[in-house]
């Protein structure tokens, strides 16, 4: 007997005109006002009721000055992350930063100079690269090796290979984005020996954390060891979890204390930046107090989502094949037998197909013929993409 959901993902929430960069921003980005926007990673699901309620209370009150984060935030965030990923951390160990991209950036700043090199392992976040470029650093590509079978892991000799005295740091994409991968405690083990070795700095993109599907669990880079916890930045947020990613809110977690103290005087003090908002503390509170059963229901519909896709391309698209992934709400779907090249498939899925989604190539370019789509929206959403990726395929197979 299946239990009727307490929430609601199934009704399409209409988000045009209210300044939506995924829905609003589609012919500006993509010169395709009308293609169905599955790219940029946030929900198109209402926050919990719980969140909202806490919102709507603070909204009422009517007053919105300066905000410190008080004890209870602090409580919410350390229960939340020992309940759902059995990790024990300090509430001194836990600073703000507006966002954990704004923290990637601020973590180059604090622990590394202009011409050291960073390592990233591709294909990746497309910010990883800009952060590292723009600040003047030279970046470092391990890339992660594809299996026959799809499965993509790290190349740890590769990666030794290329670290030397220059080498500073390395940004972790934990779960990883775009693959969907989430590092067993070996892979975490093994990388943690290697930087150690060659004194190279691990920060933690572990935005994704929360988004795990059963029977996989998260394991926090600082969770893996005692010499790991003193060498690492682990960067968490709720926004990808609970569809807050507005309210500008992160939740950086540095056991370290002298790489805390560096990290905070590179954040409040030289940026002054060292203040949460009003709205984004009420938020984050509310979410990691209340927000679990709703998590987990969502994680329900959206692997029904993806596995929705699955079966179809699996029945009706052979050209193309996709992995279940470990965590996040993206599908990494292989395009490269449509024997396009990666302008030609944008081309085709924005103008054939009424597809807006992530070119493979903006994550490395190792990652051509891929495209990122987003799933965590109404089942409709994807069953109509489905239709028109189908239908644009066969009108393609009649060409050749």
């Amino acid at each position: 007997m299946t239990l009727k959901s307490r929430y609601d993902f199934h009704t399409q929430i209409d988000r045009l005109e209210s300044a939506s960069e995924k829905w609003d921003g589609r012919e500006k980005i993509f010169g395709a006002p009308n293609a169905l926007p599955l790219w940029v990673a946030d929900m198109d699901f209402a926050a919990p009721q719980e969140v909202l309620d806490a919102l709507h209370k603070r909204v009422d009150h009517g007053i919105f000055g300066y905000t410190f984060r008080t004890p209870a935030y602090f409580e919410s965030v350390v229960n939340w992350m020992q309940t759902r990923h059995g990790w024990t951390i300090e509430s001194e160990w836990i600073t703000f930063t507006p966002g954990v991209v704004p923290a990637l950036a601020f973590a180059v700043e604090a622990f590394t100079k202009p011409g050291d090199k960073i390592v990233i392992q591709t294909p990746v976040y497309p910010p990883f690269y800009n952060i590292v470029r723009e600040n003047g650093r030279q970046l470092i590509t391990n890339p992660l090796s594809l299996s026959e079978t799809g499965d993509y892991a790290m190349d740890f000799d590769d990666l030794e290979s290329k670290l030397s005295d220059e080498v500073k740091m390395l940004i972790l994409c934990s779960p990883h984005n775009p693959v969907g991968r989430i590092w067993s405690r070996e892979d975490l083990e093994k990388l943690a020996e290697i930087c150690l070795k060659h004194d190279v700095l691990v920060v933690a993109d572990e935005i994704h954390a929360d988004l795990i599907f059963e029977p996989k669990s998260h394991i926090p880079f600082a969770s893996v060891s005692e010499a790991a916890r003193d060498n690492c930045i682990v960067c968490t947020a709720p926004s990808k979890t609970f569809n807050l990613a507005g309210l500008s809110v992160s939740n950086i977690i540095i056991p370290n204390p002298k790489l805390r103290t560096a990290y905070e005087r590179t954040v409040a003090k030289m940026h002054g930046l060292g203040s949460i908002s009003t709205l984004g503390a009420t938020a984050t509170e509310a979410a990691y107090t209340h927000g679990g059963e709703w998590l987990d229901e969502l994680l329900v519909y959206v692997r029904g989502n993806m596995e929705y896709v699955q079966a179809q391309i699996q029945e009706h698209l052979p050209e193309l094949s996709v992995k279940l992934p470990e965590a996040t709400y993206l599908l990494w779907i292989d395009f490269r037998g449509l024997n396009l090249d990666a302008k030609e498939l944008m081309q085709f899925l924005l103008h054939e197909a009424g597809l807006a989604l992530n070119d493979g190539t903006m994550f490395g370019i190792e990652a051509a013929g891929f495209m990122r789509m987003n799933v965590a929206c109404s089942r409709s959403i994807v069953e109509q993409a489905m239709e028109q990726l189908k239908t644009a395929v066969a009108e393609l197979r009649s060409k050749k």
